[in-house]
């Protein structure tokens, strides 16, 4: 998941550079999401970990 966030942030890059300004946007929020996303189940994960070790 973090490597789709991290495409979405490139294309986000290529098309602000290009002038592409609604498919920056679209893509950096994409982007935004994904990463937001991948860090709360990182968070999950690592909590869940804690406890089955115990």
């Amino acid at each position: 998941m973090l490597y789709y966030a991290l495409v979405f942030l490139v294309i986000a890059l290529i098309a602000g550079a290009l002038g592409f300004g609604g498919v920056a946007g679209t893509a950096a929020g994409i982007a935004q999401i994904l990463f937001y996303v991948f860090l709360v189940l990182l968070v999950i994960s690592l909590v869940l970990g804690l406890f089955r070790r115990t």
